[in-house]
Parts: C-alpha cells; structure tokens; sequence
C-alpha cells in the first residue's frame, strides 16, 4: 500500500503539472488536442469533444499535444487559436503554466499540512544522528558500511548526545576531514558496530560522505492552528525554505557535479523513498509531495531541451529577433534530441535504482 500511495502522488504531481499548461491554453481558447500521461504506446485513452486523454507506457512525465503540425487535424493552418498563430506571451503563458502549477500545488500541500496533521510544538531527540539513506552503493559511507537506519552515536570518539546540535557537529566532523579517516559508532538495532568512514572532497573543497542526515527523534507533540493566517505563513515559510534548499542542490549539482551525480533519482528511487516514509508515518507524504512537486517544477524550467525552459528559451530567442522564430524544422529537431537524450536519462535512472534495490540485490547474493 505504501508503494502505491508513493505511486499515486507521483502520477498526482504529473497530471498537475500537465494540468497547468493545458488549463492555460484552454482558457485562452487555444486548440488542444493532447492530454497524455507518461509517454510512448497507449494503455488507455478517452476522446473527448476535442481532447484525447491517454494514459502511456514510459511512466516518465506526459505532455499536452497541440494540433499545430499534426497533419490529420481538420483546423486550417492560419486558425488564430492555433498556439503557434497566438503572440509569445499567450505561448509563454501556456509553457510555463505547468511550472507554476506545481510551485502553487506545493504551498497548498503545505498549508494542507499544517491544516490536517498540525503545527509541530515539540520534538524528542534522542542520542545520536539518523541516516535516513545511503545516497548510492560506491559513496564512502557505503563502502565503510554505513547503512540506511543507523544511528551515528559518536564521531571521533566524541559522543554526539541527544540535542538539535548533534547533526551540527557530525557534519563539521566530516567536512573538516577531507580524505582523512573518521571514526563513528553506529547503532544498528540493538547492536553497536564502530566503522571508519573517509569523507570524499568535492570540487568545491567539502567533505562528504554520501548520505542524508536527519536528527534522531521524532516530533511528538502538534497543535492546531490558531488561524487561517497562521496556516499561511507557516506554508509560504515552509515553501520559501524548501525552493531555496532545492535551487541550491540544483547549483551544487551544475558546479560539482562529480560529487553529487549520484544523487540524481529516477522514478523508481522517488517511489523507494516515498513508500518508505509512507510506511512509517503517513502524514509525511505531505512534505514528500511538496518537495517532489518544487523539483518537478525546477527541473522543467531549466532551459533544456524537451523542458518547458528549453521552449521559453526559443520565445525568447524569437522576442528577440522581431517576432521572427527560428526555422520550425531547426526547433523540432532540437526539441526530439533533448526528449530522446531525456528518455534515455530516465530509462538509465530507472535501470540504476531498480538493481539498488534491497530486494533486487537480495536475488544475487
């Protein structure tokens, strides 16, 4: 069941994201003639009045189909409903609705948050740092035998104690030591094991050792909120908190990418996660959804092709140009390599984290 609601919020964050950019042509009267989720062969499909929705195979992302250049559409060529016969703002407005959507999905997902689960008031830390997950199967933490669930205890020799200041301190210990050993007692059930871990220096002269860290405790006391003013703050805080930590990733991974490459998750890993918070508590599939929904939001509006940014990019290059585009058979072109380069990404993703799997690794041992 977990796997399935990890399933059903990621299939959710899709349709919003498609959602948007079909909303904001239709709206604008702007033909649309395509509303697919995931992509190649059709599973299912529904023909509307004027939209076929489907649901495809390659379950990485969907599109919104015009009936520009297909050459079955019964709409003549210079129909001003056509999207590409519409000024670049109507255009622009359409391509970058689906990013938006996803950004405004995020902060109701949080005010939803804070509405049905509560506002957090105390948390009970107990000793030592959680390691929610090993980033991948070659960081340093992996090959010293650090393992998704453990409990860092100490660092060093240093006791790590049961404070919000044990986190702090495990990652100064580990920045500091680029390529040099560091010594940590780890719980692991009801077993202490000692291992030593060598932090791998980035680019950018940091430390890590490829895993996330979280405090070790959990929140056991919520309260109501107080008002519908309060629901909104505390969620344009909590959004405003999680788009600048995912702008950042997004920068360290452009800068060093050698470093955190390996973070980089495909569906299966997303759904992995998911299932496992799911699984534990419920309610965390809030943040989870909200998190994923800003991440989905960043990647499509980088200006790559096959990417919402790729296409702004072409708007912008024909503002530029007096209203002239470029050549159309140029953009397709453009535009089939990056979704090629794009499916091709997301099958080695997929292929990646299937055989990283606990379970998968467990039929070749």
């Amino acid at each position: 069941m977990s796997v399935l609601a990890a399933i059903a919020v990621l299939a959710l964050l899709i349709v919003v994201h498609e959602s948007g950019h079909f909303l904001a042509a239709r709206l604008q009267g702007i033909h649309v003639n395509r509303f697919s989720i995931g992509f190649g062969p059709v599973l299912w499909k529904y023909q509307g009045a004027e939209t076929e929705y489907a649901i495809r195979a390659i379950p990485l992302g969907g599109f919104v189909g015009f009936p520009d250049d297909d050459p079955e559409s019964a709409i003549p060529p210079n129909d001003p409903d056509l999207l590409r016969n519409r000024p670049i703002l109507d255009r622009a407005i359409v391509i970058s609705a689906g990013v938006i959507a996803n950004l405004i999905f995020a902060y109701f997902v949080f005010a939803a948050q804070f509405t049905a689960v509560g506002i957090p008031e105390k948390f009970d830390y107990q000793p030592g740092v959680f390691v929610p997950e090993v980033i991948s199967q070659d960081s340093p933490a992996a090959l010293a035998g650090v393992k998704s669930g453990d409990i860092v205890l100490a660092v060093d020799g240093k006791e790590l104690g049961a404070s919000d200041a044990a986190l702090k301190a495990l990652m100064e210990a580990i920045k500091t030591k680029p390529n040099q050993a560091v010594a940590l007692k780890v719980q692991r059930g009801d077993r202490q094991i000692d291992l030593n871990v060598t932090p791998k220096a980035g680019d950018d002269g940091v430390a890590r050792i490829g895993v996330q860290l979280a405090p070790n405790g959990s929140i056991t006391q919520y309260r109501r909120p107080k008002s519908v003013g309060e629901v909104l703050s505390l969620a344009a805080e909590q959004f405003q908190n999680t788009v600048v930590r995912t702008v950042q990733g997004f920068v360290m991974l452009i800068t060093d990418f050698s470093s955190v490459a390996n973070q980089v998750a495909g569906p299966v890993k997303i759904v992995e996660q998911g299932a496992g918070l799911a699984a534990s508590n419920a309610s965390s599939l809030f943040p989870f959804a909200a998190i994923i929904s800003i991440n989905l939001a960043i990647i499509n509006i980088l200006p790559l092709p096959a990417l919402d940014g790729g296409q702004l990019v072409f708007l912008l290059i024909e503002g530029l140009r007096g209203g002239k585009p470029l050549p159309s058979r140029f953009q397709e072109s453009v535009m089939q390599t990056g979704l090629v380069l794009l499916l091709g990404l997301g099958v080695f993703l997929i292929v990646r984290d299937t055989t990283q799997l606990e379970v998968f690794q467990r039929l070749f041992q």
